[in-house]
């Protein structure tokens, strides 16, 4: 019965035509998880979206401080609960929460678990009801957890629990069983030499590089190095062109003939003073170029060592093969990153919040190529083809000087919402903060080469004492009601979460679902997938 029904589904999402335009998002709810007159103050964490209880409903898992599930087609409060609390504690102090929410069956058991990880060092496992699962929460370091990754790395069936932190000392990474307890060969270092400091984004990806069957965790850190680990915590040893050295030994320059060397002389000449730093720069690992074996993309911040830092001087994409040499086949050659593209319009999040430059790795064009999209501190949404060039209208400008304020953008999703082959790009943008007037970030809509479809702006906070609203995380695309089109969620500063309708879009084609939250491993076993109702009857008779 259900591989008839997976056949009816093929017919009907692929004899579904291809509208003429994608129509307007339309607000569906808003001030989702709000109290009577203010809201949370919302940062980078993407809500997960799922049939928690599996009547056929879909629930919203989001968090700006503390969990809240929410009903799907009106975002009223099902319960909430403090970060590292459950609903058996009386309520308490709410810690920030960075990283999105994951919803998976962790241990096999068919029933979904809601996983979140906040500031102060908590990382927790609940049921679907709120309710800690035994052996949860952990707190291994009071800095703020940034980073959450949870898969199932060693293919026993459950899944493991990764977590990075905002640490200061040498130790960043720490992987859990399901049931709580601590893996063996973990915690990490940061960087195979020695040196090490934190994991200041949601930096850290998890998938097969290798082929062999074991899926390695790869994390950028606040140096010049990113580490790739076995799941026992064993680094993974870098090309021979390096020497002997691991991957978390390796510094990343500008130039890749100084790279090589090994250091440069930090002097002012560019080719010897350029180099990267990974504080913020996530990772993602994927086959660019469809040929079977996977890459590292990542995205790091170029400084000037003789300069100092700040200034930063452009964020710059890379590829990586899997032993850490830079990507270079057929007609693609990375080992020279591309330079330049923008030099930041602020660093300073006391002006405006920080923009996260999450590399989002899909075919926007058919072509059966991956470009990479991400925002960057230069106010525009990035858009790279394996040549390494900008195509068509790419990049696009969230910031116009005209305007009086700055503007970033988030990570983007990606989505053909009007099947047509050339995939949209939706995400939204916050502002410069201001204490006088209002100012609002948007929502935007663009296609595969960069032209706008749609943008307007998000809701005014719920505070009259809130003066800007915006959202730094990506939304997340999912069907959350009882119709077949699909509908945005979003985590937004100063109005809570809110939800946009997607008319029309019944069948879209979906390539990158939410942010650094939505499993884009590889490993769909125990994936939230969100389907419409129509769908998820004929997938479970």
């Amino acid at each position: 019965m259900k591989y008839i029904g997976l056949v009816f589904i093929g017919i009907l999402f692929f004899s579904l035509p291809a509208d003429a335009s994608v129509q307007a998002p339309v607000l569906k709810w808003r001030y989702g998880g709000c109290y009577p007159s203010w809201c949370e103050t919302g940062w980078y964490s993407s809500p997960a979206v799922a049939d928690l209880d599996g009547d056929g409903t879909m629930e919203i898992v989001a968090s700006a401080y503390s969990v809240v599930a929410l009903e799907g087609a009106t975002g009223d409060v099902i319960w909430r609960v403090n970060s590292g609390h459950d609903r058996h504690q009386p309520p308490g102090y709410s810690h920030r929460t960075w990283p999105g929410i994951w919803v998976r069956d962790i241990d096999g058991d068919n029933q979904l678990e809601i996983i979140t990880a906040h500031s102060g060092g908590y990382v927790s496992v609940y049921d679907h009801q709120g309710y800690f699962k035994p052996g949860w929460p952990r707190r291994p370091t009071t800095n703020e957890l940034r980073g959450l990754v949870v898969s199932d790395i060693d293919n026993d069936g459950s899944d493991e629990i990764i977590v990075t932190g905002a640490t200061y000392g040498k130790i960043n990474t720490w992987v859990f069983e399901h049931t709580g307890s601590l893996r063996p060969g973990w915690p990490q270092l940061n960087n195979g030499s020695g040196s090490s400091h934190g994991v200041f984004n949601d930096n850290a990806w998890v998938d097969d590089m290798n082929g062999d069957g074991i899926r390695e965790i790869v994390v950028p850190s606040d140096v010049t190095t990113l580490c790739a680990y076995r799941p026992d915590g064993v680094q993974l040893d870098a090309s021979a062109v390096y020497g002997t050295k691991k991957w978390g030994a390796v510094g990343t320059w500008e130039s890749l003939s100084t790279e090589l060397r090994g250091w440069g002389h930090c002097n002012g000449v560019r080719s010897e003073s350029y180099r990267s730093n990974f504080a913020d720069g996530a990772a993602v690992i994927t086959d660019v170029d469809n040929d079977g074996t996977m890459e590292v993309v990542v995205t790091g911040n170029m400084y000037d060592c003789f300069a100092g830092y700040p200034p930063s001087r452009y964020i710059s994409p890379f590829i990586f093969n899997a032993d850490r040499s830079r990507f270079k086949k057929g007609p693609w050659n990375w080992e020279q990153a591309p330079v330049n593209t923008g030099a930041p319009i602020s660093e300073d999040y006391h002006v405006i919040e920080s923009c996260q430059p999450n590399p989002v790795v899909v075919d926007l064009d058919g072509d059966h190529e991956k470009e990479i999209l991400f925002s960057a501190y230069d106010g525009r949404m990035h858009a790279f083809w394996l040549d390494k060039t900008e195509h068509d209208n790419w990049p696009y400008a969230v910031y116009h000087s005209n305007e009086g304020f700055y503007r970033f953008a988030s990570e983007p999703v990606v989505a053909d919402l009007d099947r047509d082959g050339c995939s949209e790009v939706i995400f939204t943008s916050w502002v410069q903060k201001t204490d006088s007037g209002m100012r609002l970030g948007k929502l935007h809509i663009l296609d595969c080469h960069g032209t706008v479809i749609h943008e307007q702006n998000l809701p005014a906070p719920k505070s009259a004492s809130r003066h800007e609203n915006g959202a730094l995380p990506a939304p997340t695309i999912a069907n959350i009601d009882a119709d077949a089109d699909y509908e945005l969620v979003i985590n937004t500063i100063n109005s809570g979460f809110i939800a946009y309708d997607l008319p029309g879009s019944a069948g879209a084609g979906i390539q990158w679902q939410s942010g650094r939250n939505r499993n884009h491993t590889g490993d769909t076993s125990r994936t939230d997938v969100t389907l419409p109702p129509l769908l998820y009857l004929l997938l479970h008779p």
